[in-house]
């Protein structure tokens, strides 16, 4: 019951709690209401509050919707974090005061996201493993597992950028173990599994072990499939392609991954994918033209994960 909300209106009309109860019900009735939360008889408050211009519907608890705005807005900047748009996720992020949420599965969504986001733009180490670590305080749970074990994905691709292979492999190790047996009951989880064995499948074409990174990404287009979800399909595409180009696989595949990526791209409006997908077959069709054999650079080994853009 919003007693503070019926206190406010009460002294917006200029009116003691006498002059409020007056031919209603008691003084001492009405204080005990505004003061111990003592509810009266719902005839009573009708009455009170319709002196007051206040509906009664106004005071009963908004359940469920405690959160409403800010879930809207985390649901937004983790569509953005899928389609890489991570300026637009920060600047979502910045919206949300987290210290006003008290929910603890909230808390550690709003981290995930600012991590990756905080990778993926070039934050500094010290700040990226700071924010990653507010998940791995919390005790893990069944609902809040998920979230450690992005956080320890987050982790292992910060050790990956820092070039210690030993500690970003026992990270990725480390959740790799586990998700295959996680449970997927709603579709953001399907997105932060997907998100999961991408960043693996990324960061093990990056270690050049491309059987393994095929296999994990070919996963995840299964489970796209599966789950009718197109959203890292394009990114698992291209990722496939850069490792088809490592491989020096043949060009005629090459473009395959490359325009089915592209079709992926363009049912979700993909932009930034698209301009990479652009850029990755001019650069096959030019080195095709020139008869000379197509092989990674580093530059077309980036993936879609913020290097570059």
């Amino acid at each position: 019951m919003n007693i503070e909300y019926f206190i406010k209106a009460r002294k917006e009309k200029g009116l003691s709690q006498l002059d409020l109860a007056k031919g209603i019900c008691t003084q001492a009735t009405l204080s005990r209401f505004e003061s111990h939360a003592q509810i009266p008889n719902l005839k009573i408050l009708n009455q009170l509050c319709k002196r007051l211009d206040l509906p009664l519907g106004e005071l009963f608890p908004k359940v469920g919707v405690q959160y409403t705005d800010v879930i809207e807005k985390m649901n937004q900047a983790e569509f953005f974090l899928i389609t890489s748009e991570y300026e637009q996720a920060d600047d979502l992020l910045d919206t949300i005061s987290i210290e006003e949420i008290e929910d603890i599965n909230l808390s550690m969504r709003y981290y995930y996201i600012k991590g990756f986001i905080s990778i993926f733009q070039g934050g500094t180490v010290i700040d990226n493993l700071f924010i990653l670590d507010q998940i791995l305080l919390e005790e893990e749970s069944a609902d809040s597992e998920i979230f450690h074990l992005l956080a320890y994905t987050g982790i292992g691709m910060i050790y990956a950028q820092e070039k210690d292979q030993e500690k970003a492999e026992f990270y990725f190790n480390k959740v790799l173990k586990r998700i295959y047996q996680y449970p997927t009951k709603k579709m953001e989880d399907t997105w932060r599994v997907l998100h999961i064995v991408f960043e693996s499948g990324v960061f093990y074409a990056r270690s050049n072990e491309m059987e393994i990174s095929n296999a994990l990404l070919n996963y995840a287009v299964s489970i796209c499939s599966d789950n009718h979800v197109t959203y890292y399909l394009a990114r698992a595409a291209i990722q496939l392609a850069k490792n088809a180009i490592s491989q020096q696989q043949p060009k005629a595949y090459v473009l395959e991954l490359i325009y089915d990526a592209r079709a992926y791209s363009k049912i979700n409006q993909n932009r930034i994918a698209l301009k990479e997908l652009a850029v990755m077959e001019q650069d096959v069709l030019t080195q095709e033209a020139k008869g000379v054999e197509f092989s990674g650079t580093e530059k077309e080994n980036r993936s879609l994960n913020g290097d570059g853009h």
